[in-house]
């Protein structure tokens, strides 16, 4: 099971890059949890400065921009 983790406040962005992981998993047909993650002290616990960001199983994968669902993959992955 992958535990995926969008890292941001609520804002458009960052509710776009859910939308990616979610797609990206789906298309994957793996197993997952998503976790949306808006305390800016657990955000920063990450070493995440700037949102939004992607977390998988832990490991950030991106900060501060919108992958694409097919980069999503990669990072899933990966």
């Amino acid at each position: 099971m992958f535990k995926i983790e969008v890292l941001g406040t609520g804002c458009a962005k960052c509710t776009k890059l859910e939308e990616n992981a979610r797609k990206a998993a789906d298309e994957l047909g793996v197993e997952y949890e998503i976790l949306k993650v808006k305390d800016v002290n657990d955000i920063m616990n990450y070493g995440v400065m700037i949102t939004p960001a992607l977390v998988v199983n832990g490991v950030v994968k991106v900060a501060g921009k919108v992958p694409s669902v097919e980069e999503v993959k990669k990072m899933i992955n990966g």
